[in-house]
C-alpha cells in the first residue's frame, strides 16, 4: 500500500472547478440514460463521500468551492445544461443557502429512478464509512438502490460487468495522487470494454503540470476501434511552480448523441463564468466515423477536433 494513498480527502475540493465540468457532463449522461424506460446502472469506482458540507473545516479550509460551484450558485443566465447541474445542486440545498456540496453519487441518486441501481467503490476508510453514513441518512429507496464496497475500484469494477441490465455508466476519478492511476485507468478501461463493450465510461483526470495526463489522454485516443469524445475546462495559467491543477479533463467512451450539442452550449459560458486569469479555455475532441466494429476491437477512427477556445 502507497503511503499517502490514504491522504487525500475531496472534501478539500468538493465543487470545485473540476467538479463543475466533471458534474455538468455527468447530469448530461444520466439525463440521456433515464430517457428511455430501461433500467440502467451507475457504478463510481472511487465515490469519495457523496456528499460533503461547504461549512465544515474541510471545504474551509481551502475554500476551492468559491471559485467553483460559488461562482455559479446565484447566476440566472446559466445554458440549459449548466442550469440542469444547478438544480441537482440546488435540491441538495433546499434552503436556497449553499451549504451542501453533492458528489458524484448523489448527483446520481438524484437521477436514479425505481429500477436504476448505484454501485459504489471507495478505498479511503474514513471517505468510506462516511459515504455509508450519508447514503443511509438519504433514506430507505437510497439505500435500495445502492451497494457500497470499502475497496479498490479498479479491481473491484471487473465483478460488476456486464451489468444485468446491459445499460451503464461507469464513472472512473480516481485522485491520481498516485501517479500510477493514470496507466491504471487506461488498463481499467481497455478491460472493461471486453467485458462490457457497450457501457458509456467517462475518466475524468486533472489538469496538472506533469506528463502523465496528457501521455494518458494520448493512449486512450489510439485504443482502436472507441468512439470517444474529450472535453476540457481550463481556468487559468499553470502556476510558476508548477502546483495545483489550471483545469481539468473528462475523456468519455460511447458519447450519447446528446453531448456534443451539449457541451457546445455549457463550455463557452463556463469557461468565462469561472476564469482566473486571461489563459481560461476550453476544448472539445472527438473520434471521427468508426467502423461498424463493437468497441473495443480493431477499426478506423479518426480523431477529430470540434473546437478550442480560449476565453
Amino acid at each position: 500500500m502507497i503511503e499517502g494513498m490514504f491522504s487525500y480527502r475531496h472534501a478539500f475540493h468538493a465543487g470545485n472547478h473540476a467538479d463543475v465540468l466533471k458534474h455538468v457532463m455527468l447530469v448530461q449522461l444520466l439525463r440521456h440514460l433515464a430517457a428511455k424506460d430501461t433500467p440502467f446502472w451507475v457504478i463510481d469506482t472511487h465515490a469519495g463521500a457523496g456528499l460533503y458540507s461547504l461549512e465544515g473545516e474541510w471545504a474551509a479550509k481551502r475554500g476551492e468551492f468559491v471559485d467553483g460551484i460559488g461562482r455559479l450558485w446565484s447566476r440566472a443566465d446559466a445554458p440549459v445544461p449548466v442550469a440542469q447541474y444547478l438544480e441537482t445542486v440546488r435540491a441538495a440545498n433546499p434552503d436556497g443557502a449553499l451549504r451542501h456540496y453533492p458528489g458524484s453519487p448523489f448527483i446520481a441518486l438524484a437521477h436514479l429512478r425505481a429500477d436504476d441501481r448505484l454501485r459504489l467503490f471507495e478505498m479511503h476508510p474514513t471517505e468510506s464509512r462516511v459515504l455509508a453514513g450519508n447514503v443511509a441518512e438519504a433514506g430507505r429507496e437510497a439505500a435500495r438502490r445502492t451497494r457500497m464496497q470499502a475497496g479498490d475500484g479498479f479491481d473491484g469494477l471487473k465483478a460488476l460487468l456486464p451489468p444485468p441490465p446491459r445499460r451503464a455508466l461507469v464513472l472512473i476519478d480516481p485522485s491520481y495522487e498516485d501517479k500510477r492511476d493514470y496507466a491504471r485507468a487506461v488498463a481499467t478501461l481497455r478491460d472493461a470494454l471486453v467485458r462490457f463493450a457497450t457501457g458509456c465510461y467517462a475518466i475524468w483526470y486533472p489538469q496538472v503540470q506533469r506528463r502523465e495526463p496528457a501521455e494518458m489522454v494520448r493512449r486512450l485516443t489510439r485504443m482502436p476501434g472507441l468512439r470517444w469524445l474529450h472535453a476540457t475546462l481550463t481556468v487559468r495559467a499553470p502556476s510558476p511552480d508548477g502546483l495545483g491543477l489550471h483545469g481539468s479533463g473528462v475523456f468519455i467512451v460511447n458519447p450519447p448523441w446528446t453531448l456534443q450539442p451539449a457541451l457546445r452550449d455549457a463550455l463557452p459560458w463556463l469557461a468565462d463564468a469561472l476564469a482566473q486569469d486571461a489563459a481560461a479555455g476550453w476544448s472539445i475532441d472527438a473520434s471521427g466515423e468508426t467502423s461498424p466494429q463493437s468497441p473495443g476491437k480493431p477499426g478506423a477512427a479518426r480523431p477529430r477536433r470540434i473546437q478550442f477556445c480560449p476565453r
